[in-house]
């Protein structure tokens, strides 16, 4: 998915208003017997003015007179617009292990890969299979690149170039780039933990790790002009949807902030990968 241009180039200011209102409120209301499914919060006027009193913070840029203000409008919107994209396209593209096998296995004998590589994952005895998710993006990269050059599997940091003298070197590898690490049109980070049972630092670490690379590019391209698109690939239902429901938001607001170029959940995949090469290739 790509960033609504409703909510986007709205300035540090508004983000800083969304992560206070998260730390303060949460991302969902507490799961409990009674409430078996929570849902995701949306600060009403009455809990903004609560939270601001209580810490010494003034609301005016966002409330006057218990009425939203333009900008608080805008807050309400997006928290709105952030839980119906969560819950109505997030959700249905995240799989289980068992549902990308049997995806990878169908795009295995269609595409029939050749040159690509179709890594196994990391895990042990019973668990130990091809990485899904990597393998799917894999070959539909190489079955839409035709005979174009690409790192699938980068072992160096990306690096920008101009008359060969080096502009800028990223701090952190990625899990793809096309067609080179060195000056790429676009890299990516692949992200699945059909595995997993608990929403882990390093689960975590991969939001943040997408957070300063995004960091890194919008820096590179305000003071070198050049441009690399970012995309961020994640799948596994458990660990997304029922553990790490506060990180989906996440990626959604680095998203909208411009840290991503398109987040990528699960199936969408297949959709729009093809797609997102044709528009490589132009480049």
């Amino acid at each position: 998915m790509k960033a609504n241009k409703e909510f986007t180039d709205l300035g540090l200011e508004f983000w800083a208003y969304i992560k206070l209102l998260n730390q303060r409120l949460g991302y969902f209301e507490y799961k409990s017997k009674s409430n078996p499914n929570p849902n995701f919060v949306i600060p009403t006027i009455k809990e903004i003015k609560q939270q601001f009193d209580n810490e010494n913070l003034d609301y005016s840029n966002l409330i006057v007179d218990d009425k939203w203000t333009v900008l608080g409008k805008k807050l309400e919107q997006y928290f709105l617009y952030r839980k119906e994209v969560l819950n109505k396209y997030v959700k249905p593209n995240l799989l289980n292990a068992e549902e990308a096998k049997r995806l990878f296995n169908k795009l295995k004998k269609e595409l029939k890969p050749k040159n690509c590589p179709l890594p196994l994952n990391k895990q042990k005895k019973e668990k130990r299979d091809y990485a899904f998710l990597t393998c799917i993006v894999n070959m539909l990269l190489e079955s839409n690149l035709s005979d174009n050059p690409c790192d699938y599997d980068p072992k160096e940091l990306t690096a920008l170039t101009e008359n060969n003298f080096p502009l800028r070197v990223f701090s952190k590898r990625v899990d793809g780039a096309f067609p080179s690490v060195i000056n790429p049109i676009a890299i990516w980070e692949i992200k699945e933990y059909y595995y997993t049972t608990t929403f882990g630092s390093r689960v975590a670490d991969g939001i943040y790790e997408t957070l300063l690379d995004g960091l890194e590019i919008k820096e590179a391209k305000t003071n070198t002009g050049k441009k690399i698109k970012h995309y961020l690939i994640v799948d596994a239902y458990y660990t997304w949807w029922v553990l790490g429901k506060s990180y989906l938001c996440r990626i959604i607001d680095m998203l909208h902030m411009g840290y991503l170029d398109e987040a990528l959940f699960g199936k969408e995949v297949v959709d729009r990968i093809p797609k997102i090469v044709k528009g490589w290739l132009k480049s």
